[in-house]
C-alpha cells in the first residue's frame, strides 16, 4: 500500500502531470489533444503520461490510430483516505493567530518586519 501511495504522490509532484489530470477531469482525450497546450515534444509529454499510467491515475486505450487517456477516478482514493486522516487537526486561522500575537507581545517583543 505505501509504495502505491508513494507512486502516486510522485506522479502529483510535477505541475505538468496535475495539469493533464485537470484537463482529464473534463473528458477523454486523445495524447495529441493532451499535448496541445504544453510547450514541449510529444515523447514528453508520453513520458508523462507514461507515469500517470504507472500510477493507475489514467489509463490508455487505442482507438484505431489514435491513443486515447482516461482518468481513473478511483485512483486516488487511497491518497484521499490518507489526507483525510490530518484533517482531525483544527485548521490554523494565521490572521487570527497574527492578531492574538500581536494582542499578546509588547512592542519590543514583535519581529523585527511585524506590524
Amino acid at each position: 500500500m505505501n509504495s502505491a501511495l508513494d507512486t502516486v504522490f510522485a506522479a502529483l509532484a510535477d505541475p505538468t502531470r496535475r495539469e493533464i489530470l485537470r484537463m482529464l477531469l473534463e473528458d477523454d482525450m486523445a495524447v495529441t489533444d493532451v499535448a496541445y497546450p504544453f510547450a514541449m515534444s510529444l515523447a514528453a509529454i508520453s513520458k508523462h503520461l507514461a507515469i500517470l499510467a504507472a500510477a493507475g491515475l489514467i489509463s490508455q486505450e487505442k482507438r484505431g490510430r489514435v491513443k486515447w487517456c482516461k482518468l481513473e477516478p478511483d485512483a486516488l482514493r487511497a491518497a484521499s483516505v490518507w489526507m483525510q486522516s490530518f484533517g482531525q487537526f483544527e485548521p490554523v486561522n494565521l490572521d487570527a493567530f497574527e492578531a492574538f500575537l500581536a494582542q499578546e507581545l509588547t512592542p519590543t517583543e514583535l519581529p523585527e518586519g511585524a506590524p
